[in-house]
C-alpha cells in the first residue's frame, strides 16, 4: 500500500503532515487548466483575426504567456494554486511543506517540455506513479510536492482540549509549531507528546504530562477558541 503521508519535522521537533496527491487528481487539475488555457486562446484567435496582422502578433506573445507564464503566475500570486488545482483542492509546496518559491515554480513548470517526452507526457507519467511521493520530473529538480489544500490547513479549534491564554508572547514560529503539535498530537505516543513538549519546557516551565497539556492549551487558544 502506498503511504500518501509527507511528513517533516520542523527545527522545534514538531512533526507536521500533509497528505499527497496522487496522479489521478492531479491529472484532473491539469486538464482543467489546458481547458481554460485553451479556451482563452481560441477567443483572443478570433478577436485577432479581425484585428490583423496586429493582432496575430499579440496573440502569439499570448500564446506564449499562457503556455510558460500561466502555472508560475497562479502558484505564486494564488497560494500555489492554479485554478484547475483550486477546484480539485491542490497545492504545489516544496518538500519542506513551505510555500512555493519563484525559482522553484519556474523549474518544475519549464521541464514540463521534457515530462511531455517522448509525447503525451509519458515520462512525467511515469514519474508520478514510480516515485514515492507522486512526483514528476519538474518536482524532482525544483523540490516541489503536490499536496492535498485541505490536509495543510490549521484553524480549527479542537472541542476536546482546554484553552488557556499564554502568559508570555510567543514568536509566530513557535505559535506555529505549538499549532502543529496540537492538532497532530494524536498521532503521536504519549512518550513522543512528552519528549516534544520538554522541549518548549524552558519558555513554559512546564514538562510531562502537565507541559503536554499546557500546550495543548495554547494550541486551542491560537486557534482561535476563546
Amino acid at each position: 500500500m502506498l503511504d500518501t503521508i509527507h511528513t517533516v519535522e520542523t527545527p522545534e521537533g514538531v512533526d507536521l503532515f500533509a497528505e499527497l496527491s496522487g496522479p489521478i487528481p492531479r491529472a484532473l487539475a491539469y486538464v482543467t487548466d489546458l481547458s481554460i488555457r485553451t479556451a482563452v486562446l481560441i477567443i483572443a484567435g478570433i478577436l485577432a483575426s479581425i484585428i490583423g496582422k496586429t493582432g496575430i502578433g499579440f496573440w502569439l506573445i499570448l500564446s506564449f504567456l499562457m503556455e510558460w507564464w500561466y502555472p508560475v503566475f497562479f502558484e505564486m500570486l494564488r497560494q500555489g494554486q492554479t485554478p484547475g488545482k483550486k477546484i480539485f483542492k491542490l497545492v504545489v509546496v516544496n518538500e519542506d511543506l513551505t510555500p512555493v518559491t519563484w525559482s522553484s515554480s519556474i523549474i518544475r513548470n519549464l521541464l514540463r517540455a521534457v515530462d511531455f517526452l517522448p509525447s503525451l507526457y509519458v515520462f512525467g507519467i511515469l514519474s508520478l506513479t514510480l516515485t514515492q511521493r507522486f512526483q514528476r520530473l519538474g518536482d524532482l529538480a525544483a523540490g516541489t510536492l503536490v499536496i492535498q489544500a485541505a490536509s495543510h490547513t490549521r484553524n480549527t479549534p479542537l472541542p476536546d482540549a482546554d484553552t488557556m491564554p499564554p502568559a508570555i508572547a510567543f514568536t509566530a514560529d513557535e505559535q506555529d509549531a505549538i499549532i502543529e503539535f496540537t492538532q497532530r498530537h494524536k498521532s503521536l505516543s504519549p512518550a513522543r507528546q512528552q519528549e516534544l513538549g520538554n522541549i518548549l519546557a524552558p519558555i513554559t516551565h512546564k514538562e510531562g504530562d502537565e507541559g503536554v497539556r499546557y500546550l495543548r492549551s495554547l494550541g486551542n487558544w491560537f486557534l482561535g477558541a476563546r
